[in-house]
């Protein structure tokens, strides 16, 4: 037996076609910054210009995967993917935030390099498009940051337009004390810190993605109050055989055995059903259950049993 709180696939629908758009354009500003910086960090011999170059390279990438997976979340369940494509959105925040942590370790092994060997660098054209990238970036940022509070792929491509802007602010510093200053050495340590920092951007959201992906128990729920609430209620003796996963951004999913105290009918054991999903609902935000009904099998009693 199983149960689903659905939510307004309408509004859904429109709010994806306007991450879409929102995306599209980001994806367009990101590939004028990345070319500009390239030719830029080359002509300059900026590698603080070229690694951000890399990261927004990096953008560009995981921001059409983000796209892409935009559109195939919200494609119809089939006889052959009865969940459709709602795991798309989840695949790609865990490219994106692995991608994230690749290029931030190439950025610290060139960084690295470079500090044995400082090279002259041309600021002005450094501070120009530091300039760009921080404009562009952070227009891109404001255009996705309200999809970014609620849903994990576009978290990832938020995190990757903010810490461009952010590197971009760093190489404009930088370029303003090479061209002041003469302090050339400066630009090795802000492709340094930009590097560390993608790493601690991007574990938390590695770790998150990673977890849903492994289907483990959503980090806020507690599969112990859980069994507690729905054991309180009259006529069942025992709950059992538990999974709890998350499926995407919107659903939370139980399976579970329930023991009833007596050999109760159907339409009985359908209200006590109802009363177990909307205690799951409201207590857990848990919005998909399927309840098997059991009384005096024979099985493990476990609350976890290893299938």
């Amino acid at each position: 037996m199983a149960h689903t709180h659905e939510h307004n696939h309408g509004h859904s629908h429109r709010h994806g076609d306007l991450k879409g758009r929102n995306l599209l354009i980001s994806i367009f500003l990101n590939i004028l910054i990345t070319a500009a910086q390239v030719v830029g960090g080359i002509i300059s011999g900026s590698l603080a210009l070229l690694s951000d170059a890399l990261h927004n390279f990096s953008d560009v990438l995981s921001l059409i995967i983000s796209y892409i997976a935009n559109k195939l979340s919200g494609k119809k369940a089939s006889t052959n993917k009865t969940f459709g494509y709602k795991r798309a959105e989840i695949i790609a925040a865990f490219v994106n935030a692995a991608t994230l942590v690749v290029v931030a370790v190439l950025l610290i092994i060139e960084a690295i390099k470079r500090f044995q060997n400082p090279e002259e660098i041309g600021s002005n054209l450094v501070i120009w498009l530091a300039l760009l990238g921080i404009i562009a970036n952070g227009f891109s940022v404001l255009l996705i940051k309200k999809d970014a509070d609620v849903n994990m792929n576009m978290k990832s491509a938020y995190l990757h337009l903010l810490t461009d802007m952010m590197a971009s602010v760093a190489v404009l510093i930088g370029g303003v004390l090479m061209k002041f200053f003469g302090v050339f050495w400066i630009d090795s340590l802000l492709t340094l810190l930009i590097g560390v920092y993608l790493i601690y951007m991007g574990y938390d959201l590695l770790r998150s993605s990673t977890r849903v992906l492994m289907l483990f128990t959503p980090e806020d729920i507690n599969i112990k109050k859980i069994v507690a609430a729905v054991v309180n209620i009259p006529s069942v003796k025992n709950m059992h055989h538990i999974h709890v996963w998350q499926l995407n951004e919107d659903e939370v999913h139980l399976e579970a055995h329930i023991d009833f105290e007596e050999d109760i009918n159907l339409s009985e054991f359908d209200r006590i059903l109802n009363t177990i999903e909307e205690l799951l609902f409201h207590d857990f935000d848990i919005n998909h259950v399927n309840i098997q009904p059991e009384f005096g099998k024979c099985d493990a009693k476990d609350v976890i049993v290893q299938d």
